[in-house]
């Protein structure tokens, strides 16, 4: 068996997303995600141009090799771009591999280890009554876990806040970069009330997340930390910065809440100290952006020898190939924490037809062989690409916050 050939698919159904197909020469195909928002057409670039002729010909059976091929025959190694492209290969082998052996992804990883994925919603508000009716209608629709964000007084627009109440949160939404205003002593001053009402209204069975979009230093995460003790969080995401390690060091000395990390991570080494050191709780590398499923099994790996588990960053910027294939490895993996959801447009939903489903606030895995997602090509023609970028953020006196 060969690799005959390959192909990159640009749609728009709501967002931008770029899908890798590799087709066998007997018949055999898989796909898999490629997206990296805000900078999809560099990997489309990258897929078509460097990746894709390396491709024909090879046996699409060899994903180990492949992978290793595709990483090290690049020489500049590692990075958003290149990781995205080499998982978009990896995620479409492994549907071809479980395919041609007539099994569902999770099967071919090794079975069940659970039964259902429990997973968590999005809840925004301008203000804290807001949000708290938004935890409301995501408990109402099953949910045990609700990702908590609201506005705070004296800034204009956040981000991880929809802009009207009730809508879904969409932080692409500029052609070029928007700039946002930022205080830290508003937020840090606001945020602690905002969970104090989410305990009084929902008890303490809701696990209930935050992120802080990388947006303190050290010493200001640790504050918040402790401040939020108190509130029990599921956990902190990326409460500072990733590219130096140590500073979560620092963070894990003053609080006890639990600390998540890595949705911007390309590798394993993006995460080894944190990992090594117990400075983090939950990884939450993807898929798409880490290497797929061949890398990320090793990062899964290391994490559970030291009580990490994993949390997979899941927003609506990753198709829902990417969601299928995450669905597959939360079902194996040992060391499973949690994984996120936020529901796809129905456009995006027809574009790519899935056996994945919802339940009472988990996934439930489907039983197609493969990682169970397809693409409707002629459809997904419907939807060209638009580009779309995410915002940065600016102090109150004019610097652009770089932490």
């Amino acid at each position: 068996m060969k690799i005959e050939h390959a192909y990159t698919i640009v749609t728009s159904p709501g967002r931008n997303f770029v899908t890798l197909k590799i087709v066998t020469d007997q018949g055999t195909y898989g796909i898999g995600d490629a997206t990296l928002n805000g900078r999809e057409m560099a990997v489309v670039a990258y897929l078509d141009e460097h990746v894709i002729p390396a491709l024909i010909g090879r046996d699409p059976q060899r994903i180990e090799d492949i992978w290793h091929y595709l990483y090290r025959g690049a020489y500049w190694r590692r990075g958003p771009v290149t990781m995205s492209a080499i998982a978009a290969v990896d995620m479409a082998l492994w549907d071809i591999k479980s395919k041609l052996a007539g099994m569902p992804l999770y099967q071919l990883l090794g079975g069940k280890s659970r039964d259902r994925i429990m997973v968590y919603g999005h809840a925004t508000g301008r203000d804290i009554e807001a949000c708290l009716e938004e935890v409301a209608r995501h408990v109402g629709e099953g949910y045990k876990a609700v990702r908590v964000q609201a506005g705070v007084p004296g800034i204009a627009s956040i981000y991880g806040v929809a802009k009207k109440d009730g809508e879904p949160y969409e932080p692409a939404d500029a052609d070029l970069p928007a700039e946002h205003v930022w205080s830290t002593s508003k937020y840090l001053n606001h945020v602690p009330k905002l969970f104090a009402a989410v305990r009084e209204r929902f008890g303490e069975d809701l696990h209930v997340l935050h992120d802080v979009h990388h947006r303190l230093t050290p010493i200001e995460a640790a504050r918040l930390g402790k401040e939020v003790e108190p509130y029990h969080l599921f956990w902190l995401e990326d409460c500072v910065p990733a590219e130096n390690q140590e500073a979560f060091g620092l963070i894990r000395q003053h609080t006890t809440t639990p600390l998540a990390v890595g949705e911007v991570f390309n590798s394993i080494y993006d995460a080894k100290a944190l990992i090594e050191n117990q400075w983090i709780d939950y990884i939450r590398a993807t898929l798409t952006h880490a290497g797929g499923i061949t890398h990320v099994r090793r990062i899964a790996d290391l994490a559970g020898l030291y009580h990490v588990r994993t949390g997979f960053h899941g927003p609506t910027d990753l198709s829902p190939v990417c969601l299928g294939a995450a669905i597959h490895f939360d079902t194996w993996v040992p060391n499973f924490g949690i994984q996120e959801y936020m529901p796809h447009t129905t456009a995006t939903d027809q574009v790519f037809p899935h056996d994945y489903r919802f339940e009472d606030g988990h996934f439930i895995v489907g039983e197609t062989p493969g990682h169970g997602v397809d693409i409707d090509e002629q459809l997904a023609k419907q939807y060209p690409y638009k580009r779309a970028s995410l915002p940065v953020n600016r102090l109150e006196d004019g610097t652009l916050w770089h932490w």
